[in-house]
């Protein structure tokens, strides 16, 4: 692997900054917002921010890498589909609980839903990236999808993946703030009392966080390598119709260099011909 260390520095730091995102979140809710429970009080909507940063972020965040992880890269390609779609599920579970907490908070105070920018583009990232999982479990990971297919959505897949994560990191920066100017009163939000400066702080590290995520998932040279690819584990009693599919355009290509080459040499032969037949000719 290219850049073996530099990799391993970022992956520590990406997980470091992550879990203390958390941990954050966790804090602010103890420390400032009364804590947590499942009343339709303050208390429940605190569900909110602590489930979408360790769900919709820290967990979304490393299954968005974990592809480039090259100890995995022995591993086989189904089981790390496997790993990869269970880390989304269990986001995307996360993320919709929060959703909840909100829905009966707001209505349980008589508070209107879906009012502010936070709110649209926050519900528009779950439909996203639940179509986004549905379609990975239906393209990718069950065994029905032509190869072509799967090739062609590949490239989507993976820039929608991203794309959501941006976009929920932005989404949670707004949520945050939004929060802030609500609950400050006095002192007010722009009078920088301790909460929202550890707050402002959290939001810090959630762009941090994506930063070091996009990134080492956006190098090419940190990607698995095609010939790992072409493995997959096959299901007990099943057949071999996985390993097919991701094999598939690597045997392809080399079929078309074995007839490139195997047409190239018949037609060097058929010119030898013409210029012995032209030399006999002219004899």
């Amino acid at each position: 692997m290219e850049d073996y260390g530099r990799f391993l520095v970022l992956l520590g730091s990406a997980l470091l900054v992550g879990f203390v995102s958390v941990v954050f979140s966790l804090v602010w809710v103890f420390q400032y917002r009364e804590g947590l429970s499942w009343d339709g009080s303050a208390r429940e909507f605190n569900w909110h921010p602590v489930l979408v940063i360790t769900g919709f972020v820290f967990i979304q965040g490393i299954a968005l890498i974990v592809y480039r992880l090259p100890w995995t890269w022995k591993c086989s390609k189904l089981l790390m589909k496997f790993i990869h779609a269970g880390l989304n599920t269990i986001a995307m579970i996360l993320a919709i609980v929060s959703m909840v907490a909100v829905f009966e908070f707001h209505n349980a105070r008589n508070i209107p839903n879906m009012y502010s920018l936070h709110s649209w583009i926050g519900l528009t990232a779950v439909i996203f990236y639940s179509l986004q999982l549905f379609l990975g479990f239906a393209v990718f990971l069950l065994p029905f999808a032509p190869v072509p297919l799967r090739a062609a959505l590949m490239p989507i897949h993976v820039y929608s993946g991203q794309t959501i994560f941006a976009t929920v990191i932005a989404t949670a920066l707004m949520g945050i703030t939004e929060k802030l100017i609500f609950s400050l009163k006095s002192p007010a939000y722009s009078a920088s009392p301790p909460e929202a400066t550890f707050v402002n702080c959290l939001g810090v590290l959630l762009v941090i966080f994506g930063a070091l995520i996009l990134w080492m998932a956006s190098r090419p040279h940190w990607k698995r390598p095609p010939e790992e690819n072409a493995k997959a584990l096959l299901p007990v009693g099943g057949s071999s119709e996985d390993t097919e599919a991701e094999s598939t355009m690597t045997d392809g290509r080399n079929a078309d260099r074995s007839e490139l080459k195997i047409n190239s040499e018949a037609a060097r032969k058929q010119n030898l011909k013409l210029d012995e037949a032209g030399q006999r000719s002219t004899m």
